[in-house]
C-alpha cells in the first residue's frame, strides 16, 4: 500500500485547520450582538419593543416634522450636509435603524416591517405625527412600510434612490459573495482589520463616478466606520429582509395603495440602480413627483444636498410659510373695498 507523502499530509492538515477556523469564526460572528449607545453628539436613545434606537431630534420645534431614514450599512451621519438645510422651518428627526449606527444590533428582527414598527414607536414617543418621511436606499423601503402601517405618522413620502424592486439592481460578484455563509463571515472579520482605504473603496458604487467620498463627510472615513459598526447578522439579515419585502410587493405598488403624496429622487448617475427605468416605474404611481439629479450617483443627499433639500422643502410645504402668506392676503383683502357688481 503506497504511503502518503509527508508534504501532502501537511497540506491537508493546514487546509483542515483553516476550515475549522472558518467554521468557528462563522459561529462567533453570526452570534455577535451589540447594545445601543449614544454615538453622535446631541442624539438620545429611545426604547422600542424591537430594540433601542439612537435618535437625533433637531430643528424648529414648532415646524412640521421631517424624518430622515438612512441607507443600508449607513447611519444618520449620511444626512449631515442635508439636515441643516431643512432645520430652519422644520423639526428634523434622524433615526439609526436597528443594526446600524448607535442603535441596537440584536440577533434577529431585521424585517422591513420590524424596522418600520420600531421607527413608528420611537416617533410616537417623541410626539411626532403627520411627518414627511424621507428614506435613502434601504430607508426608502422602511418609509414605504411606515406609510403603509402608520399613515397617521407619515403624511408624505420621499424615496431617494431606492428602486421599486431588485430587477433594477446591478450587483457585483464581490457583494454577492459577502452574503454567502462562511465566506461572508470571514470577510466581515477581515473588514475590521483591513486598511481603511481598502474598505472605503467598496463604497465607490454608492456615489457618482469620480466623486470624492471624503468630501461628502466631516469624517472622511464615515462610511467605513458605519460598516464596521454593524454585526454580520445585521449586515446579512437586513439585506435579506429588504429583498423579501420587495419580492412580496414592489414599492411602487405599495405606495399606490397608500394614496399618500410621493416624491421620488434619483441621482442620474446611480451605479447601483438603473435610475431612468426606476423613475419611469414610479411615474405610474398616481400623483407622484419624480426628479433626476444630474451629476449625482446613488447618494444625492450626500453628493448634492442643496438640490435634494430644495426638492424636499418644496414637497413638504411648511405650514408656517402658508400661514404667513394667508395672513398677509387676509390683511390686503380687509383693506380693499368690495368690488361693485
Amino acid at each position: 500500500m503506497p504511503t502518503i507523502p509527508r508534504w501532502l499530509k501537511i497540506v491537508v492538515g493546514v487546509l483542515a485547520a483553516i476550515v475549522v477556523l472558518l467554521l468557528l469564526n462563522a459561529v462567533v460572528v453570526s452570534n455577535a450582538t451589540k447594545d445601543a449607545y449614544v454615538r453622535d453628539d446631541g442624539a438620545k436613545l429611545v426604547e422600542t419593543s424591537a430594540g433601542t434606537l439612537q435618535v437625533l431630534d433637531q430643528g424648529t420645534r414648532d415646524g412640521s416634522p421631517i424624518v430622515l431614514i438612512h441607507c443600508y450599512t449607513c447611519s444618520m451621519k449620511w444626512w449631515d450636509k442635508l439636515a441643516p438645510l431643512l432645520e430652519p422651518d422644520h423639526r428634523v428627526i434622524r433615526v439609526d435603524l436597528l443594526g446600524h449606527g448607535g442603535s441596537d444590533k440584536p440577533g434577529a428582527g431585521y424585517s422591513i416591517d420590524d424596522q418600520a414598527n420600531a421607527v413608528a414607536e420611537a416617533l410616537a414617543k417623541l410626539g411626532v405625527s403627520g411627518a414627511t418621511v424621507v428614506g435613502h436606499s434601504l430607508g426608502g423601503s422602511v418609509v414605504t412600510a411606515l406609510a403603509q402601517h402608520s399613515p397617521q405618522l407619515a403624511s408624505r413620502v420621499v424615496i431617494i434612490d431606492q428602486a421599486p424592486e431588485d430587477g433594477f439592481e446591478n450587483e457585483s460578484l464581490t457583494q454577492k459573495l459577502s452574503y454567502w455563509s462562511v465566506i461572508g463571515q470571514a470577510e466581515s472579520r477581515l473588514l475590521q482589520i483591513a486598511p481603511t482605504s481598502m474598505v472605503r473603496d467598496q463604497y465607490d458604487q454608492a456615489f457618482a463616478p469620480g466623486f470624492s467620498i471624503a468630501s461628502g463627510f466631516a469624517n472622511p472615513d464615515q462610511p467605513v466606520d458605519d460598516l464596521r459598526a454593524m454585526t454580520y447578522t445585521a449586515y446579512k439579515d437586513t439585506y435579506d429582509a429588504e429583498k423579501d419585502f420587495v419580492d412580496q410587493a414592489p414599492l411602487d405598488r405599495r405606495m399606490a395603495s397608500t394614496h399618500l403624496p410621493l416624491l421620488v429622487i434619483f441621482g442620474a448617475d446611480d451605479q447601483i440602480y438603473d435610475a431612468q427605468a426606476a423613475v419611469a416605474r414610479y411615474r405610474q404611481v398616481p400623483g407622484s413627483q419624480t426628479h433626476l439629479i444630474p451629476g449625482a450617483g446613488h447618494s444625492p443627499n450626500v453628493e448634492k444636498p442643496n438640490e435634494v433639500a430644495a426638492l424636499i422643502l418644496a414637497f413638504a410645504r411648511p405650514p408656517k410659510v402658508a400661514v404667513k402668506a394667508s395672513g398677509a392676503n387676509a390683511k390686503r383683502r380687509a383693506g380693499k373695498k368690495p368690488a361693485s357688481k
